[in-house]
């Protein structure tokens, strides 16, 4: 245990080295940070309760998801029936049900075999619940009744919820702002915090506004390098892909079908060719735009535009004329879903309303983190005295292992780009107790050895090693409390998960390595024999 290669204590030291390194960013001004290569500009970004800022706590109105799931329902009755050629009476739409009449009883079967195919699984792409959108039943004299069970209620706030979080994550990244912090919280509701940001109703009013969502073509007459040089036509201009990296193109003026004729999209799987796609699906208003455009340009791209940004631009195949079509191209199952959220985030903006508002001065913020400092450094001096006196030349060894893990914590974080919280604080001083605890746990393993009569380097070596399970066994129960912590939790509690976590895994790191490194040095240059200095 306490021999090391010379490659191994140089690979010891260089880790540690260089991700204490990544903390020294944090001691220097933001200003002259940013002026330095873009690797080494990583720092900590301090929350809300550190720095101050805006917090918004925003409800999506789920009486009007109920009720623009129901007249989509209402809609497609509508549509399939023409299409089907099939009169039909009395369509209406009321608690959680749609209700139409067939004229003819022989048409029947034929009606209630068109609308079963609106009923569609739950859960997307991503997984099935074995439930189903709809239940649609005959009710007898003609009647059909669609019904919308409670899961598919919810599943459509869930992507209500989706949607909305696009929006708000855009506009507050309009604002310049560093991590802002935007999570779902219960069923139907939206946390917003954003540090830095002391204006709330400048935040409010920019939440208001929509994604603006286009449908247009793609100008081939020009290519983008070409236009990029002042060739564009006046009814064309350049616009960026939303991907990275940044790809320029020539996109005409001319608006086909806008983000408000958009009702639906949902990710699914290419029936011939098993590729992932997007299925889109817009109003009657859009479907008839829609078809024009695509009959008018079959064998042209064209661009889906949110936030004049080229999200995607497919080729038009065939004429779509139904209301309906499929975005197919280099998709992954996660980047499907992911533009589905984005092409439904565009078209169903659902109303938002704040039901809670604070604002964090940064004069509080300033007391919290004076107040979090106070505590890290009276926790701090207190360890390493206790340390000294007790455990004189290897408690200094202690105490070295332990600033330089608190340096390692930092440095992840920092990496990381992590929020640091008043939490978080609390979680590192948490940890500099865990990490003194794994060298009390590893030195009076020693000293049980030196009063079993061991000699000096033979109990060195068995407190170590002895030591292991049981440190590795404490650590991991308290890394699997932190997760379940990170994984539940929201807000400053995923804070705190986060920097116990770290700190953990950089305290098992010095624990076994540095600390034993520093003590396998000692005993290579004083060679002793019998005492030990501990």
């Amino acid at each position: 245990m306490l021999y090391f290669t010379r490659w191994k204590a140089l690979g010891i030291i260089l880790t540690a080295l260089v991700v204490c390194l990544c903390a020294v960013p944090n001691f220097f001004p933001e200003s002259q940070v940013k002026t330095w290569p873009g690797w080494a500009q990583r720092r900590l970004v301090l929350g809300l309760d550190l720095q101050g800022g805006s917090y918004l706590l925003l409800e999506v109105d789920s009486n009007y998801v109920r009720k623009e799931k129901l007249d989509q329902i209402r809609d497609d009755v509508r549509r399939t029936l023409r299409d089907a050629k099939i009169g039909y009476t009395g369509l209406n739409a009321r608690n959680d049900v749609v209700e139409v009449r067939i004229s003819r009883e022989t048409d029947l079967p034929t009606a209630l075999s068109k609308l079963r195919e609106l009923s569609q699984p739950l859960g997307g792409l991503l997984g099935s619940s074995g439930q189903r959108s709809l239940e649609v039943s005959d009710a007898g004299g003609g009647l059909i009744r669609l019904t919308v069970p409670q899961a598919a209620i919810t599943e459509r706030i869930r992507q209500t919820i989706e949607q909305s979080i696009q929006i708000v994550e855009r506009r507050v990244n309009q604002l310049g702002t560093v991590e802002p912090v935007i999570q779902r919280q219960g069923t139907d509701r939206i946390l917003v915090q954003v540090p830095g940001l002391q204006d709330p109703t400048r935040l409010k009013e920019l939440l208001g506004k929509t994604a603006k969502m286009e449908f247009r073509m793609v100008d081939t007459s020009v290519p983008p390098d070409q236009a990029q040089q002042g060739r564009v036509a006046p009814e064309s201009e350049i616009l960026m892909s939303a991907s990275t990296p940044k790809i320029p193109y020539v996109i005409k003026k001319q608006v086909l079908v806008s983000g408000g004729d958009l009702t639906d999209a949902q990710p699914g799987f290419d029936q011939r060719t098993g590729e992932p796609i997007v299925s889109f699906r817009f109003n009657t208003s859009g479907a008839r735009k829609f078809a024009q455009a695509t009959t008018e340009n079959v064998g042209q791209p064209f661009a889906i535009v949110l936030d004049n940004e080229v999200i995607s631009a497919p080729v038009i195949r065939e004429p779509i004329t139904g209301g309906q079509g499929q975005i197919s191209g280099n998709f992954t199952v996660q980047s499907a879903n992911d533009l589905a959220i984005l092409l439904r985030a565009g078209a169903l903006p659902a109303p938002l309303t704040v039901i809670e508002e604070r604002t964090v001065g940064p004069g509080l913020g300033q007391d919290s983190i004076e107040k979090g400092e106070l505590a890290a450094y009276v926790g701090s001096i207190l360890v390493i005295v206790f340390m000294l006196l007790t455990y004189r030349l290897f408690g200094v060894f202690a105490n070295i292992a332990v600033t330089v893990n608190v340096a390692m914590i930092f440095g992840l974080l920092s990496l990381l780009n992590a929020t640091l919280t008043l939490p978080g604080i609390a979680g590192i001083v948490l940890t500099i107790g865990i990490a003194v605890d794994s060298n009390v746990l590893i030195y009076e393993r020693i000293r049980e050895e030196l009063r079993g009569g061991r000699n000096a380097i033979s109990a060195i070596d068995a407190g170590f090693k002895r030591a292991l399970a049981t440190i590795l066994d404490s650590n991991i129960t308290t890394f699997i409390a932190a997760a379940v912590l990170f994984y539940i939790g929201t807000g400053p509690v995923r804070g705190f998960a986060v920097t116990l976590g770290i700190g953990i895994i950089t305290t098992v790191f010095t624990a076994f390595t540095l600390t034993r490194l520093i003590v396998a040095s000692w005993v290579w240059w004083r060679r002793p024999q019998k005492t030990v200095p501990i």
